[in-house]
């Protein structure tokens, strides 16, 4: 079975209010693209981290774009460029009907729910059009807490609101002390995917073989196999596979770096327009051998710093300009947070992410005639897209297969 769920969470101490903006057409591809833009630059800042990686860049781009719709002028700007949003309301229209374009349909052979909620200081005004534009545009439900008297409780409630939404892979996304007296408000995004492969792995297939973690470092890994019709390309550096899940709106895509190339010198070609293009060499099913390990991986990172670095600095510090949330410069953001869970199996995969931006007031070619083989026994990389849109939803990194 797989599974997939991601909860994307912003905390904010007051509201801003909506800004004007240019009312040019945003098209909706606009929104697919900035996301996986903003996808694959996360990934190169953190691709250095040793180990294990899996995150939703669709969660962190969902709720920091509910958070967006409150900021103002330079603050607007970095997020704007950091994210890749556009401007405007149309923007947030062409947002809003992505994100319902990427559901499940009722009877579709899969689950892909898609969950947005405000959790507000009972007692701040927040401003109507900030309010009105996060449940047009991304039908988030309104929650009124008391972060001032009781932020513990709140924390509890928002936290079981998360687990809800994923299932209950995600629990206790915002730690103790992410939240205190003087936070305002959090919004938070959940997605969750639940979905067969289209063609499945025999569990009477799947052995125990090396996973070559470095070339100094081996382990036995139960590895599962099949021959089948897939997705296949390669390059020089790397190999590429297309899993569809059933239904065939979503599906995995496998990068596996070659072994004389290595992941270091891969992850360096990493980039939207590389990803678009080895994509669409996908299109057309091959018969390709396929060794694939089961694994199973947790994830998380508190995300100031690595959002700073892509240049959203404002956003953090005394000089933050949301007063679309309230009309007053009285919030700015105090912490993101994210929390992943990633399992795959011969049915398929289950996963769950979840992110919280706490936000506060101010103190102050062709190929070879016999079936290639796809064998995974080195680290790769991984990716869950919605076809129809070519939305990234989840990436991920396997260096160490675990179960």
């Amino acid at each position: 079975m797989k599974r997939i769920t991601t909860i994307l969470l912003v905390l904010a101490a007051a509201t801003p209010a909506w800004a004007k903006a240019p009312k040019a057409a945003v098209p909706d591809a606009g929104v697919v693209k900035g996301n996986n833009q903003f996808c694959l630059e996360l990934y190169r800042r953190i691709a250095s981290e040793k180990g294990n990686l899996f995150f939703s860049p669709s969660s962190i781009h969902t709720a920091l774009a509910m958070t967006y719709a409150g900021a103002r002028g330079n603050t607007a700007a970095e997020m704007a460029k950091t994210l890749h949003y556009g401007k405007g309301e149309k923007f947030f229209g062409a947002y809003g009907r992505v994100v319902e374009q990427t559901k499940a349909a009722k009877d579709a052979d899969y689950q892909l729910n898609i969950a947005n909620a405000l959790w507000l200081q009972h007692d701040k005004p927040f401003l109507a059009p900030f309010l009105k534009l996060n449940t047009d545009h991304f039908k988030a439900g309104l929650f009124d807490v008391d972060f001032k008297r009781a932020f513990a409780p709140a924390r509890r409630k928002i936290n079981k609101w998360v687990e809800d939404k994923t299932q209950e892979k995600i629990k206790d996304l915002l730690p103790p002390g992410s939240l205190n007296a003087a936070t305002r408000m959090v919004l938070t995004n959940a997605i969750y995917f639940k979905g067969d492969w289209a063609t499945q792995f025999k569990k009477a297939a799947t052995r125990d073989m090396d996973f070559h973690v470095s070339a100094n470092k081996k382990i036995k890994t139960p590895m599962m196999y099949q021959t089948g019709k897939f997705g296949y390309t390669e390059t020089p550096d790397m190999q590429a596979l297309k899993m569809p899940y059933q239904g065939k709106d979503l599906s995995m895509v496998v990068l596996l770096p070659k072994k004389d190339a290595g992941m270091a010198r891969f992850e360096k070609s990493l980039t939207a327009g590389n990803i678009d293009l080895w994509v669409k060499r996908l299109r057309y099913p091959r018969k390709v051998r396929v060794y694939f390990p089961r694994f199973k991986m947790e994830y998380k990172m508190k995300m100031n710093e690595v959002l700073k670095k892509m240049g959203m600095l404002l956003a953090f510090g005394g000089r933050a300009d949301f007063s679309g949330m309230t009309g007053s410069q009285d919030l700015f953001i105090s912490g993101v947070f994210h929390k992943a869970f990633v399992k795959v199996d011969e049915k398929g995969t289950e996963a769950a992410a979840a992110t919280a931006v706490v936000m506060e007031r101010k103190s102050m070619s062709k190929g070879p005639s016999r079936p290639p083989v796809f064998k995974a026994d080195r680290p790769f990389l991984f990716l869950i897209r919605h076809e129809k849109t070519g939305m990234i939803l989840f990436l991920g990194r396997v260096t160490e297969p675990k179960e």
